[in-house]
């Protein structure tokens, strides 16, 4: 676990360094936790464990030191993910409504500035660049699964998701603010837009379970398992990763409508407050935990079919985690806040880091793991794990240098676009 410690160290650092208290009085408040530097950094920070947290979910992290009863290295962020992607969406919805109440016109040209050129133009450049990545690999697709992926349809790069949702959620946004004056009306669209899309993934599940008998994935003599477009991570809204965090867009949203009311309910009795967040954020985490083990987003393999309802059930169980740790966060920056030059680094690559990270991933696992003639494959773990360690470092040092590159490709594109 030396390496885990490693990293719970070099993260501990970094939220010193640069770290800001306002002080004890409740009156003593960062006026400025919710600026354009703060939520830079703030992102920088998810965007780090949005890297740890894919590196976690290789099997030689959650594996390794399992045969003493202990957890794997980085266990903390196997399942943290969502909370990661959760700030993003947070910070997203904030930002379109200050600007939105701040700049005349900012409708105008939204389409164009916020969906084509910053989530459009970057999907369709990882399209190029894992295409050419598979190929160049020696990975062989069937014609159709290269076309869609191409054409964007299917999921060239799995970790593509994000931009997909965020351009829907942003077009509906627009759509809904541009189109409805009701101030009431247009946040309870909003609000429905997000739902519709969680349902629609407790109805698509995980791959095409409708393309079979039912529980034909269970069958493993189904001829099924041998289609390109039966797999899981191939279509839109083909898992719970896509749904579970972006109801927290909402919360910022909200944030950003009232947040005069919010600094002024805080101001008084800060500390009791706080305790009361704490507690309603650990309340949603008992519920979120109770809800995946109760019912389960993977409900497909319980032998009732699709069992859509257990799904349904799950995600309203945990986006009210996902809302609250957003909010907790928020809550704690009222008094301390931290920003660096790491911090403010990653935040201003961060779309870009997520992006290029599965390249990273990839290209490295001839570290963790070797041939098996039964299992095809099985982690190494040399001493004291150290080529864990190398992989990690690897990993970061790749998905830096390969989101710099990223981010310049976009922006050459971007440019063209008047």
């Amino acid at each position: 676990m030396y390496l885990t410690y490693t990293v719970y160290v070099l993260l501990l650092a970094l939220f010193i360094w640069g770290g800001k208290f306002a002080g004890f009085k409740n009156n003593q408040f960062h006026e400025d936790s919710s600026s354009l530097d703060s939520m830079m950094s703030l992102r920088g920070f998810a965007a780090l464990g949005v890297i740890l947290h894919h590196i976690s979910q290789e099997g030689a992290f959650q594996w390794a030191g399992s045969g003493h009863g202990k957890p794997g290295e980085l266990s903390i962020f196997v399942n943290a993910g969502y909370l990661f992607v959760a700030i993003f969406f947070f910070c997203s919805g904030y930002g379109l409504i200050k600007s939105f109440e701040s700049k005349a016109d900012y409708l105008k040209g939204f389409m164009k500035k916020r969906v084509l050129k910053t989530l459009i133009v970057p999907y369709y450049v990882s399209i190029l660049i894992y295409g050419l990545a598979r190929f160049a690999s020696g990975e062989r697709l069937p014609a159709a699964q290269w076309i869609t992926n191409i054409l964007g349809f299917t999921m060239m790069n799995e970790y593509a998701w994000y931009p997909i949702i965020a351009g829907i959620l942003y077009t509906a946004f627009y759509l809904i603010f541009k189109n409805i004056k009701n101030q009431k009306v247009s946040y309870i669209a909003m609000a429905g837009v997000i739902v519709l899309l969680g349902m629609i993934f407790c109805i698509n599940g995980h791959f095409t379970w409708w393309a079979g008998p039912k529980n034909w994935w269970l069958d493993n003599t189904s001829p099924l398992h041998q289609k390109w477009w039966a797999h899981q991570k191939v279509f839109w809204i083909s898992g719970e990763w896509w749904i579970n965090s972006c109801p927290a867009l909402f919360a910022g949203m909200l944030f950003a409508q009232f947040e005069k009311q919010i600094r002024s309910w805080f101001k008084k009795f800060y500390w009791g407050k706080l305790i009361l967040v704490l507690t309603i954020t650990v309340a949603t985490y008992i519920l979120s935990g109770f809800g995946q083990w109760k019912f389960g987003w993977w409900s497909e393999f319980s032998g009732n079919g699709p069992d859509i309802g257990k799904k349904v059930a799950t995600y309203f169980c945990v986006i009210p985690y996902s809302i609250m740790f957003t909010i907790m966060i928020f809550t704690i920056m009222l008094k301390y806040k931290v920003s660096n030059p790491v911090s403010r680094f990653f935040g201003k690559i961060s779309l870009e880091t997520y992006m290029m990270n599965l390249i990273a991933i990839t290209a490295f696992r001839f570290l963790l793991y070797k041939p098996h003639p039964q299992y095809g494959s099985i982690p190494v773990y040399k001493a004291g794990n150290y080529n864990l360690a190398i992989y990690l470092a690897a990993v970061f040092a790749v998905t830096i240098i390969l989101g710099i590159l990223y981010k310049f490709l976009c922006g050459l594109i971007q440019k063209r676009i008047k």
